[in-house]
């Protein structure tokens, strides 16, 4: 919520609404309470499942058919090969994304000062905006969600190697408690690199359009700079970054267990 409002206020008489995650996030308890924190829950609770399990299976699946493409196991792929199958699940993932991220993001804007009237539920919502309105924005969310699987992955897979040796002076598959720390390094880093095309993803997806409305990616960047400077393109970053590093540490440390689990 706090990431989303930060992204898609805009100065009003030369001022912006919120001064920072702090700021936002007691103005939004003061004046919507706690339950306006969690506003756009429901949806994220039902794209999120779907939307992690097509990153993981793709990404697996495509490092086990580069693996045996250059003769080698899954656990010591380049990290180029790497980065092409985090890419390509990054690709995939937008079918569960982009319909969860916009009802989301229209739920979350709903109340902010200035934003139009817009159905309350998320239900509502998908209604007004119609199979073609759910994906609305794709470009731009393929421009965050490829890049940002492009960095995980390689990385992640790198750093739970590096946790495992430090730990255990071992190059074995790495342990779960490793897997969650290389995880958890590997989503703020992506996260916040990442950040400039989520502000440009949150701007085209939200009810509160200005006035043209943006065309797409390019006038939407262009006008951004033009109006608020570079600096608003990491509007976001840190509670981005806090949302996302726990999240695919927690995600990447369940599904490693499951694999052990399962004899995978």
């Amino acid at each position: 919520m706090v990431k989303t409002r930060l992204q898609n206020q805009k100065p009003v008489n030369g001022r912006l609404p919120y001064a920072g995650g702090i700021d936002c996030f007691r103005q939004i308890v003061g004046k919507e309470g706690v339950r306006g924190l969690y506003r756009g829950l429901v949806p994220n609770l039902a794209g999120v499942t779907p939307e992690k399990a097509i990153k993981l299976a793709v990404n697996d699946i495509m490092r086990g058919v580069l693996a045996e493409r250059i003769g080698t196991t899954p656990d010591r792929l380049p990290v180029a090969y790497g980065a092409l199958a985090g890419a390509t699940a990054g690709l995939c993932q937008f079918v569960a994304t982009n319909p969860m991220e916009i009802v989301k993001i229209r739920m979350q804007v709903a109340t902010a000062s200035g934003a139009t009237a817009v159905p309350a539920s998320a239900l509502g919502i998908a209604r007004q905006l119609g199979f073609r309105g759910l994906y609305r924005g794709t470009a731009a969310t393929l421009l965050r969600d490829v890049p940002f699987s492009l960095l995980f992955f390689p990385l992640q897979a790198l750093l739970a190697q590096k946790a495992q040796w430090l730990m255990y002076r071992s190059q074995e598959k790495p342990s779960t408690i490793c897997v969650l720390a290389g995880s958890t390094v590997a989503g703020m880093v992506a996260a916040a690199s990442v950040t400039p095309a989520d502000v440009i993803k949150t701007r085209l997806q939200s009810s509160s359009q200005p006035t043209p409305a943006y065309r797409g990616v390019v006038d939407c960047a262009t006008r951004i700079m033009s109006t608020e400077g570079p600096r608003a393109f990491f509007k976001g970053t840190v509670p981005r970054c806090l949302t996302m590093a726990p999240l695919f540490g927690i995600a990447l440390m369940m599904y490693d267990m499951q694999q052990k689990i399962l004899g995978w």
